[in-house]
């Protein structure tokens, strides 16, 4: 397929290099994200190349902006999933916290453009993507101090406003994005819309401890002197994680729907992109493993991704005490932030998932809620049709 030109602005025209999206490959793609210039872009691990193996059933683009993409001279890349339409030879286009560009470029029809001329030309009649910028922030005590019946997050004053990510979200609305799960009462996003994380930058060892409410501090202590011990696993160990998520799925209400066989593929396909790249944490007691949780690094970003626990022996807390390690560990990579992935909006203590936030808070971090995922219909009748049968179709599923 032919590269697609832009030029990156109408009055600078004369003074920016062109700016051309192309397919790219693997290594080349991977090298910009380590670059200085890519890894100040802050990818996540959903595009990185190695997460195109993880998802079964979608087909992978790579793609690269820049002034020569192919020959390795990028200035952004984006990993695409095409998920096909039962039916037709048209597909959903998903690009995962993506795409990995620079969002404060106020031109941003410099890059979007393309890319929705690209995909279309590859046979996508929709296209979603998850805008990197934050959207607000709120810190973790006036949460837990104003948690009661129907509380919600956005019922307390937030302590912090990105103007970025306001301006990203008025620019895409203004171009037909819409918001995933605007106006259904949902956030209708795939990936987690609020997430929670702790600063590392410029922290001690001695003011991520403090930074423990009185409770974790409590618990991590009760857990070393239970001799609760914590390891790195392998992947020899991924069958007993899976068996403690399916207790913890059943326990908690939940439910992933995710087979052994894609934590295998995930911990081999990132790993081999980059050894170390997917940990396996396990905290044993007494010989037994009482619980098992993933850690995820791209650059200084560090995510806790999947957790999972035993029913029993539960006072011995081997949780807290995994995840005093990982945020050790995370801290000992030079990390800039600790990110314990999605949590809920709900400040209800009678709300079964509230328990989930209840513990993050207790590490002292913050909530922060992203711009979330946003969609678009691609130009024309037929793809506008497809695009609402889609949704009706994910409706029923």
């Amino acid at each position: 397929m032919a590269a697609l030109l832009v030029t990156p602005g109408r009055d600078d025209q004369r003074h920016q290099p062109k700016v051309r999206l192309e397919p790219v490959g693997a290594d080349a793609y991977r090298a910009f994200l380590a670059s200085r210039p890519g890894a100040a872009l802050g990818a996540g691990f959903l595009q990185c190349p190695s997460w195109a193996q993880v998802k079964d059933g979608w087909r992978p683009l790579l793609l690269g902006w820049g002034p020569a993409p192919s020959a390795g001279a990028l200035t952004g890349v984006a990993l695409v999933l095409l998920r096909q339409f039962p039916g037709t030879r048209r597909h959903f286009a998903y690009l995962p916290e993506g795409p990995v560009v620079d969002w404060a470029e106020p031109d941003i029809d410099a890059w979007l453009d393309p890319l929705l001329r690209h995909l279309r030309d590859a046979g996508a009649f929709a296209v979603r993507i998850g805008p990197a910028p934050a959207h607000r922030c709120w810190d973790a005590r006036p949460l837990k101090e104003r948690s009661g019946p129907g509380g919600h997050i956005t019922d307390v004053l937030d302590c912090a406003v990105d103007p970025l990510g306001t301006a990203v979200a008025e620019r895409l609305r203004a171009r037909g994005w819409r918001r995933c799960g605007e106006g259904s009462g949902g956030d209708g996003d795939a990936q987690p819309r609020h997430v929670f994380r702790i600063p590392l930058t410029g922290r001690s060892r001695e003011d991520l401890w403090s930074g423990l409410n009185q409770e974790w501090r409590r618990n991590v202590r009760r857990a070393q002197k239970s001799g609760v011990e914590v390891v790195v696993g392998s992947a020899a160990d991924l069958p007993e994680f899976y068996r403690l998520l399916c207790i913890t799925e059943k326990r908690d209400g939940f439910r992933l729907g995710r087979a052994l066989a894609y934590y295998e593929r995930q911990y081999a396909a990132l790993n081999a992109e980059e050894p170390g790249r997917m940990k396996l944490y396990l905290a044993r007691h007494d010989g037994e493993v009482l619980a098992a949780h993933t850690m995820v690094t791209v650059g200084r970003r560090v995510w806790y991704q999947t957790g999972a626990s035993a029913d029993h022996r539960r006072e011995v807390r081997p949780s807290n005490a995994l995840q005093w390690r990982m945020l050790l560990d995370a801290h000992a990579l030079g990390a800039e932030v600790y990110d314990m992935r999605g949590v809920p909006s709900t400040l209800d203590p009678a709300d079964r998932s509230y328990g989930l936030l209840r513990w993050k808070l207790g590490t002292g971090g913050q909530v922060v809620e992203t711009l979330g995922e946003w969609e678009i219909p691609l130009g024309g009748t037929a793809n506008h049709a497809l695009y609402r049968a889609f949704h009706a179709y994910l409706a029923r599923r």
